[in-house]
């Protein structure tokens, strides 16, 4: 099923996304490759005091950051987790079914095996729960990523598919990228 949504064309606008796939309060929300928080502090104010936030990146700079931000915002809902997204169950510190939202947010683009990828989702993500996809639309080379390096959303969806992820809605993330979301089935 398609559903197009596309609250503006801006480059990415992280709250427009978060409201849209259907975060709120007292959810629990991971974001693999959270690198600065981009994501991680909007999902933050959403889910409030009651919910959680996981920012999970390998760079350990970005989460020493990432951390340092969450104190000065005074938000002590988010939890920064040191992973590979690439190893299975590299986030160990996310307890298996627990997440309601995970967002892979132009994380494709920068990993080579996304079947484990995948993996670590399925992981951490609640039956019935949500994986959201958002990544470069592949006519817009000129600020993005090499070609090399795109992933197709039908790529995306096979391999969610083979992850016990069923597609929801697919969505115009702005004017540079597109959005899945899906519902784990199992």
């Amino acid at each position: 099923m398609k559903n197009q949504q596309n609250g503006n064309n801006s480059f990415l606008d992280p709250e427009h996304i978060l409201h849209y796939a259907g975060v709120i309060v007292g959810q629990t929300v991971a974001d693999m490759g959270c690198g600065g928080g981009y994501f991680v502090f909007p999902a933050a104010r959403m889910v409030g005091e009651r919910g959680r936030v996981y920012g999970v990146d390998i760079l350990k700079s970005a989460l020493s950051s990432l951390a340092s931000q969450a104190r000065m915002y005074g938000l002590s809902n988010v939890v920064p987790v040191w992973s590979d997204a690439e190893v299975k169950n590299g986030a160990r510190a996310i307890p298996n079914g627990t997440v309601d939202y995970t967002f892979l947010v132009q994380l494709f683009s920068q990993t080579k095996d996304h079947a484990s990828v995948l993996d670590e989702a399925a992981r951490i993500t609640k039956k019935d729960g949500h994986l959201v996809v958002v990544d470069w639309k592949s006519d817009k080379l000129a600020i993005s990523p090499q070609k090399k390096y795109h992933v197709l959303p039908e790529t995306i969806k096979h391999l969610a598919g083979q992850h016990g992820f069923k597609l929801a809605k697919e969505f115009s993330a702005g004017a540079y990228h597109y959005g899945l979301i899906f519902q784990k089935s199992k």
